[in-house]
């Protein structure tokens, strides 16, 4: 397996036989939690800026290779946006669930402007959706942490 194509497969958990950017979100959760808890959520977004760097670089190449315009088995996307979406969330259970259900909700519902920035090509399109369902996801996240709800 080519750097390009494990990258944006994250190693093959792309290849999961139902919901595969579903348990892509799952398999990063704990990642995040590990990144949070020991250097802080600033440290956990720095990890999902790098994420998206590299896997918007991977995913370009890897739909140059197979000349899939988004392939459902380039998952890093998910990865990135599961951790924006975590950095809002208070290092908890109930937060990393909350987090989880609504980055999901989000990237799969895709409402405006989510559905606009998909139209994006290459590995920025890819990556692009689900940023903005993660931020999306952060920002309700961070106001129920302000009104005390998390």
């Amino acid at each position: 397996m080519n750097a390009p194509r494990a990258i944006s497969t994250m190693f093959g958990i792309g290849y999961a036989p139902r919901a595969p950017g579903t348990v892509a979100s799952a398999v990063a959760l704990p990642i995040a939690w590990l990144i949070a808890w020991s250097a802080g959520r600033l440290a956990l977004m720095l990890a999902a800026v790098l994420a998206l760097a590299i896997g918007a670089w991977a995913s370009e190449l890897y739909v140059a290779r197979t000349k899939a315009s988004d392939p459902s088995e380039c998952v890093v996307d998910e990865l990135a946006g599961q951790w924006i979406a975590c950095a809002f969330a208070p290092v908890s259970l109930a937060g990393y669930a909350l987090a989880f259900a609504l980055f999901r909700l989000f990237d799969i519902w895709k409402p405006w402007p989510i559905r606009h920035v998909e139209r994006l090509h290459g590995g920025i399109g890819i990556m692009a959706d689900d940023v903005v369902a993660a931020l999306i996801a952060g920002a309700i996240l961070a106001v129920l942490a302000h009104t005390g709800v998390t």
